[in-house]
């Protein structure tokens, strides 16, 4: 695969869902989507790919950095937006029990 055919990827990944907090959730990735599909071997039945690319993931701290490697190795990328944080409000266990409560306490 040549490299002026290669499109690269800058996205924030999302935060994954065994994740209760917000660490490491900052972080941008440079990765290319396959440039073939894969196929099935036929001796051992597994799949593979000729194509070493789309194992690549590289990390970076910021979207910024991740467009200058991206122009210093002369690939053409395309970025995606960060995914819009939810402001979570904090509850407490207390909550479920005050005077007055709108909703009933079930279980």
């Amino acid at each position: 695969m040549s490299r002026d055919r290669a499109i690269a990827r800058i996205h924030c990944p999302p935060r994954s869902a065994m994740q209760s907090g917000k660490a490491k959730s900052g972080g941008w990735v440079l990765s290319f989507a396959p440039a073939e599909p894969r196929r099935l071997d036929p001796l051992t039945g597994w799949t593979g790919s000729g194509d070493t690319r789309s194992q690549l993931r590289l990390s970076f701290s910021t979207r910024e950095a991740a467009e200058a490697y991206a122009k210093a190795q002369g690939l053409r990328y395309e970025v995606e937006a960060a995914p819009a944080q939810r402001e979570i409000k904090p509850k407490s266990y207390a909550e479920n029990f005050r005077y007055g409560r709108a909703e009933n306490w079930t279980h």
